[in-house]
């Protein structure tokens, strides 16, 4: 079995990371709302970003295994850049968006036609969640 896990680590504890990250926030949201949301282990956004964690704790990896001036270091670092800037970024501003575009259509006499379903604002992240997620991932990298 260990075999197994050297041989796919690199694959495994990324997954592993995003799961326990996930399980963590629907444990978290089920005490904060006493309400049990199954969507809370695969939706995106809240604390701690586990996109940044999965991407850093990979990145880690690779510079322990490759070295940090390997070219898999350096695609692995641009690739997690790119992922934390998109979270806290674009997806961000996706889902403030669709809080305001939710309000609009909940307000009375201002659509004209019938919407069937909200827009999921939940989508990004803050730079704080980014930067916890970043950390864990850091630090799970360099135990792994």
């Amino acid at each position: 079995m260990l075999g197994f896990y050297q041989e796919y680590k690199y694959l495994i504890m990324p997954f592993a990371i995003w799961f326990c990250i996930q399980l963590f926030k629907l444990i978290w949201d089920l005490v904060v709302t006493h309400k049990f949301n199954f969507k809370r282990i695969l939706g995106a956004g809240g604390m701690p970003s586990s996109h940044s964690a999965v991407v850093t704790c990979l990145a880690t990896m690779i510079g322990k295994t490759a070295g940090i001036n390997s070219y898999q270091f350096a695609m692995a670092v641009v690739f997690a850049s790119v992922v934390m800037y998109d979270a806290a970024g674009v997806r961000r501003a996706a889902g403030k968006q669709a809080k305001l575009l939710n309000k609009i259509i909940e307000t009375p006499g201002l659509t004209g036609g019938e919407v069937s379903e909200k827009l999921v604002e939940v989508l990004g992240h803050t730079p704080k969640q980014v930067f916890v997620g970043a950390v864990i991932g850091i630090i799970v990298g360099l135990i792994v």
